[in-house]
C-alpha cells in the first residue's frame, strides 16, 4: 500500500469503516448494486461524498471492500490438522441466516459484474484472487500433510467448486445453502474431487 493510500485510510476509524461496510451491504441488499449511489451512502451513514471517494475512490472499490469485510474471517486462519476438518471449520463460522443473506447479495453482485466492468474488475482483485490465494494455501497444507497429490487436477477448481455450492442450490432446487447442505457437499464433492479423506 502505498503512503498516500495509508494517509486516506487512516482518516477512518475500524469502527467507523465496519459502520459504513455495514451500512453499504444493508443498501445493496434494498435497491441492489446499479441503483446504490454514494449519495445514498453518504446520506445512510452521516458522511460526505467527498470523504466516501477520498477513502474508496469510488462506489465499485466501495462494494467490494464492504463485501470483503464482511467475510468471517480468511480461509488461513483455520488449521484443524486436516483438510476435512478446515472445511468443515470455514462453514461452521457462519450461521444459516447469515449464509442465506449473503448467497442472495451475492447473487445479485455476480449479476450486476456483467454490465459493470468497474464492479467485475473490483471484485477480481480484491475479493476474487485474494481468495484463490488463500484457498492455494489451505490446499498446499492439504498437500504438504499428504491428503491431496500434487499433481490433483481438481487443485485448480476448489473456489469455483465452492462458489458453484452457494450460487446454484437456490436456482436448482428453489432453496438456500445452509450449513448442513454446504458440509455434505464438501464431503460428497469436493473431498472426493481431491482425492482427500472424507471422514
Amino acid at each position: 500500500m502505498t503512503e498516500v493510500a495509508t494517509a486516506r485510510r487512516s482518516r477512518i476509524t475500524p469502527e467507523r469503516e465496519a459502520e459504513l461496510y455495514e451500512a453499504v451491504l444493508d443498501l445493496l441488499r434494498e435497491v441492489g448494486y446499479d441503483v446504490l449511489t454514494m449519495d445514498a451512502v453518504a446520506a445512510r451513514t452521516h458522511s460526505s461524498k467527498a470523504t466516501l471517494y477520498r477513502q474508496w475512490g469510488g462506489k465499485a472499490e466501495l462494494v467490494a471492500k464492504a463485501v470483503r469485510h464482511s467475510k468471517p474471517g480468511r480461509p488461513t486462519d483455520v488449521d484443524t490438522g486436516t483438510l476435512r476438518g478446515d472445511m468443515h471449520a470455514m462453514v461452521a463460522r457462519e450461521d444459516d441466516c447469515r449464509i442465506e443473506r449473503n448467497s442472495a447479495l451475492m447473487r445479485g453482485l455476480a449479476m450486476a459484474t456483467h454490465n459493470n466492468p468497474d464492479l467485475l474488475q473490483a471484485f477480481r482483485e480484491l475479493l476474487i484472487e485474494p481468495e484463490i490465494e488463500e484457498f492455494r494455501i489451505v490446499m498446499q497444507r492439504a498437500v504438504d500433510r499428504g491428503e491431496v497429490r500434487a499433481d490433483c487436477p481438481a487443485l485448480e477448481f476448489v473456489v469455483h467448486m465452492m462458489i458453484g455450492a452457494f450460487a446454484t442450490r437456490t436456482v436448482i432446487e428453489d432453496l438456500p445453502p445452509t450449513k448442513a447442505y454446504l458440509t455434505s457437499y464438501i464431503d460428497a464433492v469436493v473431498l472426493p474431487a481431491l482425492g482427500a479423506p472424507t471422514t
